[in-house]
């Protein structure tokens, strides 16, 4: 069963396109593009390509062979992926490159080879050589609230579940290098946390197969059709090059897929929730991050309620015999999705709070607070505004153990990882922006103005006056863009 293509992503050149042209045509909208133009003075363009445009694999040998990262098997299915095993980025090269020397020598194409492919994934390369800056993420990608929290904190801290103790690198962050030889692949998928994504080619080439959110539920089951969120079934498609069971996936047939054809030098913005498969022509080093802020926190919600719902439901039949079930509810979902409903509570009120701080600075000797007027400021009245509106939906759950939601605002004031999250956080907006603004010392600026009012948040309901008295008090209201 071939698939149907309707049509081509279009492509832009960046340098012609405006950080607000962005947001209108394709952040907001949820929309695919490929960028051309962005790479020119990147690092990783020189160093890790030879003259004649290939992986420079003595290069990541000498300099990063030591790092050890998970390696995909493309020939292998496990489960819903691909098998995954470790190794050094040495061993890898030199896999690599018997392969390749081999190949040559048998006249034969890797494709049509016996010898799975290996495929370099999720390699955290910059939190693991931080002095070695290989590019400047693009200003169009750099609202990434995922990343700026993963500076500074765990998502979720229980170190049987997401991660253990001595392996800080394999959970720190959600930036990511890719290499694979020509034939390497990446099944049919969504991203995690339904984040955007985008993905640069330094080298090699790739063809991307992509599916509108709309259409989703055609490549789930049968027993999927007329279900409002058929992803919560799992059995989704795995290639979708291959001859897909009409009999299990009925829907399929009726797919109409988006296709881009990525060189190098060009970068592709994933949006949330747009299924993709993804095959490397050539032999390809890519840079890859996931991320979300004030466009997308929606679909990061909708997929944390929808896998919340599923664990509670595996778990139903022990109830009655559990001293607490929506602790162990939660604690499977961490275990499945990265994070509970706690951590993203607590995800949520730090950026509040890293947010709504850069808006306070004190206009008269008592230091009432007033917000400036600029782009800036509405940007982070946007983000502010998001936050209330999942805020309030979470509150609407009615969640048992809601006594769980807990914040201290003080003790986050005192944390100097916060301290350098607000930091952060002022400098990619002025960046984005284009403005400096002078703030004040954000910890006395929230201290009186607004940590007087409630020092503690107890429970979810608590947490949602307290946003609504902040922004009424700021003037904020709904601010859908700026």
């Amino acid at each position: 069963m071939g698939i149907e293509i309707g049509g081509e992503i279009e492509k832009v050149n960046g340098k012609e396109l405006s950080y607000n042209e962005f947001v209108e045509r394709y952040l907001s909208k949820n929309q695919p593009v490929l960028l051309t133009g962005l790479m020119d003075d990147w690092r990783a363009c020189k160093d890790w390509v030879t003259e004649n445009g290939r992986p420079n694999l003595r290069f990541f040998s000498t300099h990063f062979g030591k790092s050890r990262v998970q390696i995909a098997d493309c020939g292998t299915r496990e489960f819903t992926d691909q098998r995954r095993i470790e190794m050094t980025v040495t061993e890898f090269i030199n896999h690599w490159s018997e392969d390749f020397v081999s190949d040559c020598a048998n006249g034969a194409s890797r494709e049509g080879s016996d010898k799975s492919v290996l495929y370099l994934k999720d390699w955290h390369f910059v939190k693991e050589y931080p002095d070695y800056v290989a590019y400047r993420t693009p200003v169009f990608f750099c609202d990434d609230w995922l990343n700026l929290y993963h500076d500074h904190y765990r998502m979720h801290k229980d170190p049987d579940i997401s991660c253990q103790e001595n392996n800080d690198i394999s959970c720190s962050d959600y930036r990511f290098v890719y290499m694979g030889a020509k034939g390497s692949w990446t099944p049919l998928h969504a991203d995690v946390f339904r984040s955007y994504s985008w993905s640069a080619n330094v080298c090699g080439k790739k063809r991307w197969l992509l599916l509108s959110p709309s259409q989703n539920h055609l490549v789930f089951d049968r027993h999927a059709l007329g279900i409002s969120h058929p992803e919560n079934l799992k059995n989704c498609v795995y290639n979708i090059l291959d001859d897909v069971n009409e009999t299990k996936f009925p829907g399929f047939k009726k797919a109409i897929w988006l296709e881009c054809i990525q060189e190098s030098n060009q970068i592709i913005f994933v949006p949330s929730g747009w299924y993709h498969q993804v095959h490397n022509l050539e032999d390809t080093v890519s840079i890859n991050h996931n991320w979300f802020n004030a466009y997308n926190i929606s679909w990061v919600w909708n997929l944390l309620l929808r896998d919340y719902e599923e664990a509670k439901e595996y778990i139903e039949d022990i109830r009655d015999i559990s001293d607490d079930f929506e602790s162990l509810c939660q604690r499977n979902l961490a275990a499945n999705t990265g994070m509970n409903f706690i951590d993203f509570f607590v995800f949520l009120s730090r950026l509040f709070l890293a947010n709504i701080g850069q808006l306070y600075y004190p206009n008269d000797e008592n230091g009432s607070s007033s917000r400036i007027s600029s782009s800036f400021s509405q940007h982070l009245a946007l983000n502010l505004t998001s936050i209330q509106m999942i805020s309030s939906k979470m509150k609407s759950m009615n969640l048992a153990g809601n006594d769980d939601f807990f914040v201290d605002w003080q003790e986050i004031l005192d944390d100097p990882e916060f301290s350098m999250l607000c930091v952060d956080v002022g400098r990619t907006y002025q960046m984005i922006h284009k403005q400096q603004i002078e703030t004040c010392d954000i910890n006395k600026a929230l201290i009186v103005d607004l940590i007087y009012y409630s020092p503690r948040i107890r429970t979810l309901k608590d947490f949602v006056i307290f946003i609504d008295t902040a922004l009424t008090k700021l003037g904020i209201s709904y601010a859908k863009t700026f």
